[in-house]
């Protein structure tokens, strides 16, 4: 039984120094801008549907990406920052947003389905917990493949009670594949708190009715997320089998743009925030490797022009060519 392993105290990748969290600081700014500036296209209508901003939980998604870069990801529909800090551009993602035909899924899909497979991106998707058996898959064909990779695994604290979760995590335990879920406590499945869609509020502790190993641990210093998931990954790679990682976050902005949060208790909001991922990750550069607020400054312009050329690509994009409206939805007929 898994109660005998535990994950490494430590990951195996080297302690950061000032180059590596400043790249971590901008990544999440990055992460932070553009999705304010979806969050504004929004309310102009150049984005339509559904759209879930990542505001707030930045620091998981750029901590993960710190040690499984190369490896394959999949991810709710709450999966901007996570496609972005895997390696899609500003500019393929919001074109994406735009549905243009220059996003990442030539824009027929939209907020919701974004993919990259030449960042190993295996897409965002919208049924809740939906995805979690696909990543169980994605992993059983890198074991088989023998590619020496894992499958990282994002999904909600909502995602944890719906039962194709449990399934897959006892088929990924069972057969010791090489994947890490990660659920993203952000403490509210859309306007519901946790406290009052489960009994058990710990959620890494449905690791143990499988025998998986888990960890639960708050993920806003992204130094930190960057070291829990490093370990996760060095000890499913190993062989070792599946992790199961309660990553504690706070989103900042509705479940949706259409939802104005009004569930939340007053207060509740500003207290997170001072648990912002760029503030503790700005303090620990200023404190410990001398960064000045000038660095920033220019750390700050870089993001801004970054975002703007994202967002004026995906203006001056084109309109997807209806006649494509069914080629990756039916394989081709051969003639």
């Amino acid at each position: 039984m898994s109660e005998s392993l535990c994950l490494p105290e430590k990951s195996s990748l080297e302690p950061v120094n000032r180059e590596t969290l400043s790249h971590l600081y901008r990544e999440m700014l990055r992460i932070r801008r553009v999705e304010e500036l979806a969050a504004k296209a929004y309310t102009q209508r150049k984005i339509l549907g559904f759209c879930h901003l990542y505001i707030g939980q930045e620091s998981v998604a750029v901590g993960a990406a710190a040690s499984t870069k190369d490896d394959y990801w999949m991810a709710a529909y709450r999966e901007h920052g996570q496609a972005m800090a895997k390696g899609m551009s500003s500019r393929m993602m919001m074109a994406e947003l735009f549905g243009k035909a220059t996003g990442s899924s030539k824009g027929q899909g939209g907020s919701m389905h974004l993919f990259d497979k030449a960042n190993n991106f295996m897409g965002g998707y919208g049924i809740v917990g939906g995805h979690v058996p696909l990543a169980t898959g994605v992993a059983w064909a890198a074991k088989q493949r023998k590619e020496g990779k894992v499958c990282v695994c994002f999904f909600g604290d909502g995602a944890a009670n719906q039962g194709a979760f449990f399934e897959a995590l006892c088929l990924a335990q069972l057969f010791k594949l090489p994947v890490v879920f990660i659920c993203e406590n952000n403490f509210y499945a859309m306007g519901t708190p946790l406290h009052r869609q489960s009994a058990v509020t710990d959620m890494s502790l449905r690791a143990l009715g499988v025998g998986m190993v888990r960890e639960q641990f708050e993920g806003f210093d992204v130094e930190l997320v960057r070291d829990r998931v490093g370990a996760a990954s060095d000890f499913a790679r190993a062989g070792n089998g599946p992790v199961l990682l309660e990553i504690v976050t706070y989103r900042h902005r509705g479940h949706s743009m259409s939802d104005p949060a009004k569930y939340r208790p007053e207060g509740e909001l500003d207290e997170k925030k001072k648990s912002d991922p760029l503030a503790i990750t700005k303090a620990r550069l200023m404190d410990d490797f001398g960064m000045t607020e000038a660095d920033f400054d220019e750390i700050q312009a870089s993001v801004e022009t970054e975002a703007q050329d994202a967002w004026d690509f995906a203006q001056n994009s084109p309109e997807p060519d209806p006649d494509t409206l069914y080629d990756f939805t039916y394989a081709p007929q051969e003639a």
